[in-house]
């Protein structure tokens, strides 16, 4: 399971579904962070790459 500023998201989910795991982010919220990867909102999170993870908490993080 990909670990995100902590918290565990399902990794066999859909990116948008698995970002709301997250205290605070809402659907909106997801698809916008989604967005501003450039990330697929349908690609199971378990294909996240670690790069992808770190820039991911680190965008979290700083902006949200």
């Amino acid at each position: 399971m990909p670990r995100v500023i902590g918290i565990e998201i399902p990794d066999k989910k859909r990116l948008e579904i698995a970002l709301q795991k997250i205290y605070g982010i809402n659907k909106y919220l997801a698809n916008e962070v989604i967005t501003k990867m450039r990330l697929d909102k349908n690609m199971p999170a378990g294909n996240l790459t670690e790069a992808e993870i770190a820039a991911l908490g680190k965008l979290l993080q700083s902006e949200y």
